[in-house]
């Protein structure tokens, strides 16, 4: 035992098997890897021992008549082990594998093999070595089948035997230097007898052999050591779980053993266990009564009489697995009343409740302790999932355990944990407080829980000078303020407003919370200005969850919601669209947001009302624009309802998109790209495709026909709600169909459609009903009769919708006709108002050139004018020559007028009897 014994040490350190200094674990069977060992043996001097002839020994030894050359065959023994006492050749091996089984035979009858048994295992204790590079791979199945056999040599009744067994396989992890080498030989690599062992399955066999050493704990632990070094690796931690290794451990940790080696070297195996493999597979092994059993019996062990560190190190460990345990539902936790100690180990220092399991327990305030009570507090979270650990839940105090944590900080030094460690264990009680209080509703209301937790939040906003660590999990972005507190304070009033219990709701409102909720929601909106966080996002999210749960069905509520709460969805609705795709959460919060004014504003004319004056239906109008998918759907649902107010409709006419888009037109569009999605056929102009399915997709058209219960929806009907035809066309029932603004002959066509959805819809289903019918009767004459006309009239609904189609196309083409007619003429008047143009210009050209031509078009107008004056004489008149003297040109006069006088003898006046000249006076 003096060899056997370790000082406890941590988990980790006594994962690391010590190798010997100067070799490296990695170095494997290469020719490269077998150079840079010879260097480390150049100092080395070969020996030169006389050759033994082992197949003469194995004769000897196996000879039946050989009962009286006992001492000849101890000789032998002695000589073979003389003979390799530095090292076994590779090509030898196998054979002193046969010679060690003939020996471990004769142990049982002669005691006098068993310390030459013990020498020959030794034997196997030292470095293999090599002729040749390539002996390595050549012999590799040959030594990991006879280092296997080392596991099956444990059926020896000796307990020197065994030991040395053991101290052989851990002698694989400390490689030694040979002190000599036989003649041509080189050692192998360092980890040549690892390799073989995994490869021969030694593990499974050393496991398999812990039954032959149930009763004795000195051999016992060897082999657990032995396994511990094995359990390094994942190849032989596979080997181990084929024998139900963790089974087996696991009821061995509450042994008697005063040195607490069992235990401790059992933990550690099955830790390796769980590393190494998978750990459901673990699980499994672990979930017998008689485990989970002894499992808590080493724990309350280590728990009431553990003052050591590595006692409660191990105890930490123990608890670790029992986590595992507590999330396999096979795991009989509750039955062992495991799990009723650790709900009230959980409680134990908020509630201060004496309780017989823990008599004579006394907890630290070490960082031990501290993990453990962390460990707990996950331990609850994970029996909040059982429903059948509910009711342990509810007797044991845990409510009020974990609303102890739900106030604010006190001063530093006030509680024995250290400020960071305590707001670590607040954060995680209040975030198990968020699974608990769903399953705990009388609890928690009374506890005052929504009281606690409202106080709290208004710390969370207040001025209170408060510094967070922000060094734990939960505490992720709550460094210097005091946004984790508020995180997981919203869990959990968002955990229980979702259950629709109308006294948590009513107990939360009675006090105020509509209000105090819009308070904080604006703080973190703020907050959020300053710099985008998820965490800052995810409040807000939250808030406006529990504020549309609060709401919903309730007009005083939404009127108390109305204006401050009217404000914030315009802000978050008014989000760049950019940032939905940033991963932070801004797509989480819009839908939130959506979902609020859903709940929050439709229903409440005064919320409604204000929500319009603020523009509202433009900006939904702007998000359905953007034609997202995920959006869309609820939008429209948000539109339709909000239709109901007789103030939305003219909103919607008067909202205008990109190139002066009107909202009908938007919804059409829509519609053709959901057809589209859906694969509804369309012929290249919009129009009907299948009179006979008109609207069904081609999924659809693929679904078999199946006879449903009358309870269950038939695909027509379940069609409906997934996709966002239904909505649309309700949207446009409530604006009407009739003088849509800015409609394309395209748009009429899909219109005619979307106005006989119903109409379709209904056909579909009586269409499914006449299959299910046929599938399972014969209607009677008289019925498949009404059947044929009914699918008639549903055929010529989409008939008449195809005409109409027809016909709307044709007058667009008609009017594309005219318009082409009339730009046409436009064009030509245009062509002959040049032609006209250019024509003149060549006349003046011509009389400008040509003194002749001059001369025409001069007769020519001379006549025109007189053409054109009145043939009836004025009597007694002066008659004014029209002519300009001396003009030799054709066009028309400038602006020049000659003024004359009246004759004195016509006409009497002023200016008859004076001598003034007569001028000619320009304009």
């Amino acid at each position: 035992m003096a060899s056997l014994a370790e000082p406890p040490g941590s988990r980790a350190h006594s994962r690391s098997p010590a190798r010997s200094p100067g070799l490296s674990p990695a170095l494997g069977p290469s020719r490269s890897g077998g150079e840079r060992l010879r260097a480390a043996y150049d100092g080395v001097q070969e020996t030169q021992v006389r050759p033994v002839d082992l197949n003469h020994a194995i004769k000897l030894l196996g000879d039946a008549s050989s009962c009286n050359l006992e001492d000849e065959q101890l000789k032998v023994l002695k000589k073979i082990v003389k003979s390799f006492e530095n090292g076994l050749p590779l090509k030898d091996f196998a054979q002193i594998m046969d010679i060690l089984n003939l020996c471990a035979e004769k142990v049982n009858e002669k005691e006098a093999f068993t310390e030459p048994v013990c020498e020959l295992i030794k034997l196997c204790g030292l470095p293999f070595q090599k002729k040749k590079s390539s002996d390595e791979v050549n012999y590799s199945t040959a030594v990991s089948k006879s280092i296997a056999q080392l596991g099956c040599l444990m059926r020896v009744p000796s307990s020197q035997v065994r030991i040395q067994i053991c101290k052989c396989i851990i002698s694989f992890y400390k490689m030694e230097l040979p002190r000599k080498l036989l003649p041509g030989y080189q050692p192998t690599s360092a980890n040549y007898k690892i390799q073989m062992a995994e490869l021969g399955g030694l593990a499974e066999t050393l496991v398999l052999s812990l039954a032959l050493v149930e009763n004795q704990l000195t051999e016992k632990l060897w082999v657990l050591k032995a396994l511990q070094h094995l359990s390094s690796s994942g190849v032989n931690c596979r080997h181990m779980m084929r024998a139900q290794a963790a089974s087996r451990l696991c009821l061995y940790l509450n042994g008697a053993d005063p040195s607490g080696q069992l235990v401790f070297r059992s933990s550690e195996i099955l830790w390796n266990l769980l590393e190494n493999t998978t750990k459901e597979e673990v699980v499994n092994q672990l979930s017998s009564l008689e485990c989970v059993h002894a499992l808590k019996e080493v724990f309350v062990d280590r728990l009431i009489n553990g003052f050591r560190h590595y006692d409660r190190q191990l105890r930490n460990d123990l608890l670790v697995i029992a986590t595992l345990l507590a999330e396999n539902a096979a795991a009989p936790m509750i039955e062992s009343g495991f799990t009723m100690l650790l709900i009230v180990l959980a409680t134990f220092t908020e509630v201060k409740i004496p309780n017989p399991l823990l008599k004579g327990l006394k907890l630290t305030f070490s960082y031990e302790d501290f993990e453990m009570k962390k460990l707990l507090f996950n331990i609850i979270g994970i029996f909040s999932k059982d429903p059948h650990a509910v009711q342990l839940l509810s007797e044991n105090d845990v409510m009020p355990a974990l609303l102890y944590y739900v106030k604010p900080h006190k001063k530093p030094g006030f509680h024995d944990w250290s400020a960071a460690q305590y707001e670590e264990l607040q954060l995680h009680a209040i975030a198990v407080l968020a699974s608990v209080a769903p399953l705990l509703v009388d609890k928690y209301l009374s506890c005052q829980a929504n009281t606690l937790l409202l106080v709290f939040l208004e710390w969370c906003i207040g001025q209170d000078p408060f510094f967070g660590q922000g060094n734990s999990f939960h505490g992720a972005g709550g460094r210097g303020n005091k946004l984790a507190q508020m995180r997981y304070s919203l869990r959990v009033l968002k955990s229980v407003v979702s259950l629709y219990d109308d006294a948590v709701n009513l107990n939360l409102c009675d006090q105020g919370a509509i209000s105090q909720l819009l308070d904080i929601l604006k703080y973190a909106a703020n907050k959020c200005k300053e710099k985008d966080d998820a965490i800052l996002l995810e409040i807000q999210a939250n808030i406006l969850f529990i504020l549309s749960v609060l709401c919903e069905n309730d007009v005083h509520r939404k009127e108390l919601f109305s204006y401050e709460g009217v404000d914030m969805l315009i802000s978050f609705i008014q989000m760049d669209p950019k940032k939905l795709y940033s991963g932070l959460g801004h797509n989480r919060l819009l839908f939130s947001a959506l979902d609020c004014l859903w709940s929050c504003v439709i229903g409440c004319y005064i919320a409604e009302d204000y929500f319009l004056e603020q523009q509202g239906i433009f900006l939904l109008l702007d998000l359905l624009a953007l034609k997202q998918k995920n959006l869309c759907n609820i939008i429209l649902g948000i539109l339709s309802e909000f239709c109901d107010n007789p103030k939305t409709a003219i909103h919607i006419s008067t909202w205008r998109g990109e190139k002066d888009q009107t909202a009908a037109k938007l919804l059409i569009q829509l519609w053709r790209q959901e057809e589209l999605d859906l694969g509804v056929q369309r012929d290249r102009y919009g129009r009907i495709a299948d009179v006979k399915k008109p609207i069904a997709g081609s999924f659809q058209k693929q679904q078999e026909v199946i006879p449903l219960p009358s309870s269950c929806p038939s695909f027509a009907i379940v069609e409906i709600s997934e996709n966002i035809r239904a909505k649309l066309y309700s949207l446009l029932c409530k604006l009407g169909f009739e003088n849509l603004p800015g409609l394309s002959a395209k748009d009429f066509v899909t219109l005619a459609i979307i106005r006989r959805y119903i109409d379709f819809k209904v056909g579909e289903v009586w269409s499914e009903l006449c299959a299910e019918l046929k599938e399972e009767f014969r209607p009677i004459a008289s019925d498949e009769e009404i059947l044929k006309v009914i699918s008639e009239v549903s055929e010529n609904i989409g008939k008449i919708v195809t005409a109409y189609q027809t016909e709307v196309l044709e007058n667009q083409r008609h009017q594309e006709i005219q318009e082409e007619k009339k730009t046409y003429a436009k064009i030509q008047a245009v062509h002959k108002q040049k032609e006209m143009v250019n024509k003149s210009w060549e006349n003046f050209l011509t009389r400008t050139s040509k003194y002749e031509a001059l001369k025409k078009a001069k007769r020519l107008q001379e006549k025109s004018i007189e053409a054109s004056k009145s043939k009836s004489k004025t009597q007694n008149g002066a008659v004014h020559s029209t002519d300009i003297k001396g003009l030799g040109t054709t066009i028309g006069s400038g602006r020049l007028v000659t003024v004359e006088s009246t004759p004195s003898q016509l006409v009497g006046g002023p200016m008859a009897a004076t001598d003034l000249t007569l001028e000619n006076i320009p304009f």
